[in-house]
């Protein structure tokens, strides 16, 4: 659902907990036609039914049946932001990792397999290298986070590693400068 309906649904909520209860049983249209209501918050929302954008004022709904929807859109609203703010947190903590995280590409010839080391995490698998005598390019067809295949076997091809700096080996076998 967009964030405006969650807003509307929210706004409407609020306008109606500020109704008067002994008003349940009126339709938001005759609340409305009452020139003194005419300026209250109810009376300039509008709603969406069945892809038409209608005024609550001229609906038939009667404001206790107004209110219990408002308030099953704010309880939805208040979800989402709380599914929001969880994602802005592990969001946050992906960016916070991302200056932890050490990579190295490795070259590999000959060979229609890619692959890094324990601990690594296989980021990216490439052919850099071809020739038309050879084959010419090959086709990719696997990757995981493990290793890469090819179709037939290439002549050159990068594969880029990633780990946490925290399990980064003493000394690895990969032929590349650390996040290059």
């Amino acid at each position: 659902m967009r964030i405006s309906t969650f807003l509307a649904g929210i706004g409407l909520a609020a306008t109606l907990a500020a109704c008067e209860t002994g008003l349940g049983d009126q339709t938001v249209a005759q609340y409305c036609a009452n020139a003194e209501n005419a300026q209250e918050g109810v009376c300039q929302l509008n709603v969406e039914i069945d892809g038409t954008r209608t005024a609550l004022a001229e609906t038939d709904l009667k404001l206790s049946e107004a209110r219990s929807i408002a308030d099953g859109a704010a309880a939805a609203a208040a979800s989402a932001q709380s599914t929001a703010n969880a994602a802005m947190t592990r969001a946050d903590a992906a960016l916070n990792a991302v200056d932890d995280l050490y990579c190295e590409t490795k070259t590999i010839q000959q060979t229609n397999i890619g692959s890094c080391p324990a601990n690594f995490t296989l980021m990216s698998c490439a052919q850099t290298r071809y020739t038309y005598r050879a084959g010419g390019p090959s086709i990719l067809r696997e990757i995981d986070d493990e290793k890469c295949r090819f179709h037939d076997r290439v002549l050159e091809m990068r594969v880029r590693c990633c780990t946490v700096a925290s399990n980064r080996p003493a000394t690895t076998a990969l032929t590349s400068s650390p996040n290059g």
